[in-house]
């Protein structure tokens, strides 16, 4: 059974910087894609960042410059470096792998910005 497991969200002041974590349990066979999305309050989920195929990533355009994805294939892990947090990144972010067969998401971790 695949649980994935965030962690690294809290509370920062607008400009901070926070690096969210993801490790996933157990197996997951040819990846497609993993990566990260939010929801804020009354939104609808929505991308932040995600690797596909291992090679090509893709930005929302409200984080691209601020936000930078990476992943480690032999810890199953995926990581959100997010730098000049605004107050509008608040939100519960989710990380996702999904290959062909199964789409797994984590439980969010909150991120708030605020003064």
């Amino acid at each position: 059974q695949v649980r994935l497991v965030e962690s690294g969200g809290g509370l920062v002041q607008p400009g901070g910087s926070l690096r969210l974590s993801c490790v996933a349990s157990g197996s997951i066979f040819s990846i497609n894609g993993l990566g990260w999305y939010r929801q804020a309050p009354g939104k609808q989920r929505e991308l932040v960042a995600v690797i596909i195929q291992g090679e090509r990533t893709d930005y929302a355009d409200s984080v691209k410059g601020r936000f930078t994805i990476s992943r480690d294939s032999a810890k199953s892990a995926v990581y959100l470096e997010m730098n000049n947090l605004k107050p509008e990144d608040t939100a519960v972010y989710y990380c996702r792998f999904w290959n062909k067969w199964s789409d797994y998401w984590g439980q969010g971790t909150q991120v708030t910005v605020s003064s």
